[in-house]
């Protein structure tokens, strides 16, 4: 990808990435994003993204689709105001590039929804109203489900892809 030489250079214990490996795909790239969250403080912020490189944003934004997704659907990430990072940034694009052509079409389909119903969604509400969403927003349902039925599929994609350019996502090194 263009843009992904490596601004503030995250920095991962060789042997947190050995044992990762062992332990499987998700471990694996837990490890890459912790330290990217780590290098930014653990704030995503207009400023603190200026820290990290295309490929580096781009595995952070799996990171909060996949754990938004999972526990509440593109409903709860869109009320968690992450839908503008998902939708309006080059996000579906750059995992096309890393092969995932299926994720690109779902996040496609998910952003027409978001562009009908995102004003809504992200009104502050109660926790009931924020629940009645779901009945509401049930359009959202089979994207939902397309989804989980391929995120391990996805996952897995991802952590080959960065296992094959670990060097455009950290430096490893024995600490």
């Amino acid at each position: 990808m263009q843009n992904d030489k490596i601004m503030n250079e995250v920095v991962i214990d060789e042997q947190k990435v050995v044992k990762a490996v062992s332990e499987g795909m998700d471990e694996f790239l837990k490890v890459f994003t912790d330290a990217i969250y780590e290098t930014i403080d653990g704030n995503l912020t207009a400023e603190s993204i200026q820290k990290l490189n295309a490929s580096q944003i781009t595995l952070v934004a799996y990171d909060i689709l996949r754990a938004e997704v999972m526990d509440g659907g593109f409903v709860q990430l869109i009320h968690n105001g992450y839908g503008g990072f998902i939708f309006l940034n080059p996000f579906a694009k750059a995992v096309r590039l890393w092969g995932l052509k299926d994720l690109q079409d779902l996040i496609y389909d998910a952003r027409k929804l978001y562009d009908k119903y995102h004003q809504e969604i992200e009104k502050e509400c109660s926790d009931e109203d924020f629940m009645a969403m779901f009945e509401k927003y049930e359009e959202f349902d089979n994207l939902d489900d397309r989804f989980v039925e391929k995120e391990e599929e996805y996952t897995d994609s991802i952590a080959k892809y960065v296992d094959q350019n670990i060097d455009i996502f950290a430096k490893i090194e024995k600490i």
